[in-house]
């Protein structure tokens, strides 16, 4: 009798040791997946065009009166960026929001000869209404 009660303890240790494992292992996985995550969305946010909608967008009247003061962008960027020496191409949207509302920033620009170049730079009100941010003054890149 005594001999069964250490092998059902024995058992129970061996899998809370196995389920012990697995948890871990599932934490690294996870954990390494959003290291890969926060670097791609970093790598996204960095990008000069982008950073640049983001500043025209800080900088233009109509963003600030509908959105209000400061203009944070969002966490994600979701689209497409390519760069090749002096060459490349961007396709992003961002949320951004202030403490009045959210809208969405739209950029599609190409890199030429270590230029950005802009088909388009719009914010996205909530009520549907699209500011032109190219429609602006021209805006110093960023630093």
């Amino acid at each position: 009798m005594n001999n069964t009660v250490e092998q059902g303890g024995s058992n129970r240790k061996v899998k809370l040791a196995l389920g012990g494992g697995c948890l871990v292992a599932i934490l690294l996985v996870a954990g390494f997946v959003a290291a890969i995550l926060f670097f791609v969305f970093s790598l996204m946010k960095s990008n000069d065009a982008y950073q640049h909608a983001l500043e025209a967008a800080r900088r233009n009247p109509e963003v600030v009166a509908a959105l209000g003061e400061p203009i944070k962008d969002g966490m994600f960027v979701t689209g497409h960026t390519e760069e090749s020496g002096g060459a490349g191409n961007a396709q992003l949207s961002a949320s951004i929001s202030g403490p009045k509302a959210s809208a969405k920033l739209y950029v599609e620009a190409r890199k030429i000869a270590g230029q950005w170049h802009y088909d388009a730079m719009i914010v996205q009100l909530e009520n549907g209404k699209q500011v032109d941010l190219q429609q602006a003054q021209a805006l110093p890149p960023p630093n």
